[in-house]
């Protein structure tokens, strides 16, 4: 019986790791060639909308989205979701050829200790209970511990859109990091319940009505997220390197879709103490990372103000 299990669950299994890698790599060229797209339209005096480098890392970015949504119905999301730190990597090299935003040893030992950090962070995070339905998932949305940290994200996200981002937005990167990866506190969420909801939405059931109203209304919160998500990561690659932001973006996004699903799901219930060990070890080798990586972008800036390299995609 359980060999049967086990051919029956792992190809579905393998077939979402290979999603997740193929999209981990796309997801991983999506900044770059939206930076690549927003420095030729400023060089020409036009609208990145215009430009077609542009929009080939936007449909990037599209399709990488869809990948990860079916590598996370088909395999676990912890296996899964560590994989994106290969985005990170692969964006990083592609960078370095197409926009020569070349990293120096620092830069480079920050983006590994990021990816590292994420990893293991991920691999202590508490796991998931099961939820089967849209009554289940409507109570876990109606939790107060939840509410309230919903409650929290909104405020901290007008806070940092209509004071921070106009005040320091250009002069520092984790104001709009901060803008991203909360909004994935909403844009994750969305999608694990979309497929619960529409579910019992479209099933002709009892409560088809009262699911359908909760399938529009995460309808419409990723719809928002998303939209606003993509407008300041367009405004960030307009004023920061794609390789600091992307390695810097991953790990703020994962750290708070985290902690959100942990809020929601009640996980922490289930966290013991070497899982707090790795986590704390997680975290603290991310800190390092992310400073190895201001520090090396401030070198950059001082030392090579004006570098530039050959236009290739021009």
């Amino acid at each position: 019986m359980m060999t049967s299990e086990i051919r029956e669950t792992s190809p579905p299994i393998a077939a979402g790791v290979w999603i997740a890698v193929i999209s981990s790599f796309i997801n991983g060229s999506t900044f770059v060639l939206q930076k690549k797209g927003i420095l030729r339209s400023r060089k020409r005096g036009g609208s990145y909308l215009k430009d077609g480098v542009w929009w080939s890392g936007t449909l990037s970015m599209i399709v990488g989205q869809i990948g990860n949504f079916l590598a996370y119905n088909a395999a676990p999301a912890v296996v899964v979701t560590p994989l994106g730190a290969l985005g990170v990597l692969f964006g990083a090299v592609l960078a370095s050829y197409i926009l020569q935003e070349q990293l120096n040893v620092l830069g480079k030992l920050g983006c590994v200790l990021c990816c590292c950090g994420s990893v293991v962070l991920i691999i202590h995070s508490p796991k998931s209970e099961s939820v089967t339905s849209s009554l289940e998932l409507e109570e876990r949305l109606a939790d107060p511990v939840f509410v309230a940290y919903s409650l929290l994200v909104v405020l901290l996200l007008v806070v940092l859109m209509v004071w921070a981002a106009p005040a320091h937005g250009t002069s520092n990167i984790m104001v709009y990091v901060s803008i991203c990866s909360l909004l994935g506190s909403f844009t994750v969420t969305s999608c694990k319940g979309l497929g619960l909801a529409a579910q019992d939405a479209f099933n002709g059931g009892p409560s088809s009505s009262r699911a359908l109203g909760l399938f529009l209304g995460l309808l419409g919160t990723l719809s928002v997220s998303i939209l606003i998500q993509f407008a300041f990561i367009n405004k960030a690659l307009e004023h920061y390197s794609s390789n600091m932001f992307e390695a810097i973006y991953y790990v703020t996004f994962t750290s708070t879709v985290l902690t959100a699903s942990a809020i929601l799901f009640r996980e922490w219930t289930t966290v013991g103490l070497v899982d707090c060990l790795g986590m704390l070890c997680g975290l603290t080798t991310v800190a390092v990372g992310v400073l190895l990586l201001r520090i090396s972008s401030e070198a950059s800036l001082t030392w090579k103000p004006a570098a530039t390299g050959p236009d290739k995609m021009d």
